[in-house]
């Protein structure tokens, strides 16, 4: 499995696994870093961005194993960085097993979205 940027043909394939417009994932690969898993095919993703001191995670698509991998692209960067990292995700999120057996804590609640409520969890570099 190949780790690697996202480019603007991967846009409707991120769409189909997220049930979002392909303009919207086209420009999603233009404004942040988006990292595809690509195994002769788009299987999962991670897209992210950095502000001050932190990176934030705003989507993170794939299996369990993918999702763990590819959670090595923003930590790596922060941790190069001198940065922390944090995601958000819904109390219902099948993710939250991943997050939750990672080196991420849960740092308190976060916004809610649409009425669902959602969980901040928060890695910051050890070293």
């Amino acid at each position: 499995m190949e780790i690697r940027g996202a480019v603007e043909a991967d846009a409707e394939r991120l769409a189909s696994m997220t049930g979002a417009p392909t303009d919207v994932m086209r420009n999603l690969i233009h404004d942040r870093t988006v990292r595809v898993a690509d195994d002769g095919g788009v299987e999962g993703f991670v897209s992210y961005d950095a502000t001050d001191r932190t990176v934030h995670v705003t989507q993170l698509v794939g299996d369990q194993g993918l999702c763990e991998r590819l959670l090595e692209e923003p930590t790596r960067f922060a941790a190069l960085e001198g940065m922390n990292v944090e995601l958000l995700l819904a109390e219902d999120d099948d993710t939250r097993a991943v997050i939750e057996d990672s080196e991420f804590d849960e740092y308190g609640p976060g916004p809610q979205f649409d009425g669902t409520r959602t969980i901040r969890y928060r890695w910051d570099d050890a070293e």
